[in-house]
């Protein structure tokens, strides 16, 4: 259906718009598209949210057209989310679904690199969950047997660095500041990448032992864990 309209909106100078969990986003030329693999990781986050009582803050980091951060919001009605991403065509993108999507009151989105982004929002030490999609493609592969990507996405939405986990390893390093004692780390990552992930994490000593959701083909795809009481700060 949305192809079928994205064809009518394309030829009456509309945006054209993609399905992700519950909600419909705007998409842009410059932003990555929302992938169907990452909703493994919204719902992963949902269902904890769900199960918990009272009101939670949410991050949404590397939040492109802000997908997660606006169907957490939409799904859990009690979450205040703040999404966070680099570019200026990414951020402008992301605040328009928020606006689209008449969720603005409870979904901020913040420009910077990673957690700079919410300097001065006072988040540090209050988060609840965290949620990341990072680039996770290294950048061989990028200019191998990938880089059919870039021919319409951008390299930022990509990029991993020399192994595709540069990301992961800032995320899982910084994320300590901002979450609470207990408080939730879900990212997704590439296929293959769960012994990195858990590797990165175990380094830290700041996380529970990790977990992992699987795809379809039964393959990890989601690191969910949570930080432990008595850690400060970064590690």
């Amino acid at each position: 259906m949305l192809q079928d309209d994205n064809e009518i909106g394309a030829a009456e100078g509309r945006p054209p718009l993609a399905r992700f969990m519950e909600i419909e986003l705007e998409l842009a030329p410059d932003v990555l598209v929302p992938r169907e693999e990452t909703e493994l990781l919204g719902r992963s986050a949902v269902a904890i949210l769900r199960d918990r009582e009272g009101p939670a803050t949410v991050v949404d980091m590397c939040c492109g057209s802000g997908n997660l951060a606006l169907a957490i919001a939409a799904e859990v009605p009690s979450a205040r989310v703040w999404g966070a991403d680099l570019t200026d065509s990414t951020v402008a993108l992301a605040r328009r679904n928020a606006a689209r999507l008449s969720l603005q009151d409870r979904v901020s989105i913040r420009q910077g690199d990673l957690f700079a982004a919410l300097s001065g929002e006072y988040l540090e030490g209050a988060v609840d969950m965290i949620v990341c999609n990072p680039p996770y493609i290294s950048t061989a592969r990028l200019e191998g047997d990938s880089a059919h990507l870039l021919e319409t996405e951008p390299r930022e939405a990509f990029d991993g660095g020399p192994y595709g986990i540069s990301i992961h390893q800032r995320l899982i390093r910084e994320a300590g500041a901002f979450l609470k004692p207990g408080g939730w780390l879900l990212f997704e990552f590439g296929e293959g990448q769960d012994r990195q992930a858990a590797a990165l994490l175990a380094r830290t000593k700041a996380y529970e032992a990790v977990r992992f959701a699987e795809d379809a083909a039964g393959k990890p795809r989601v690191a969910i864990t949570c930080k432990l009481a008595g850690v400060e700060g970064n590690r």
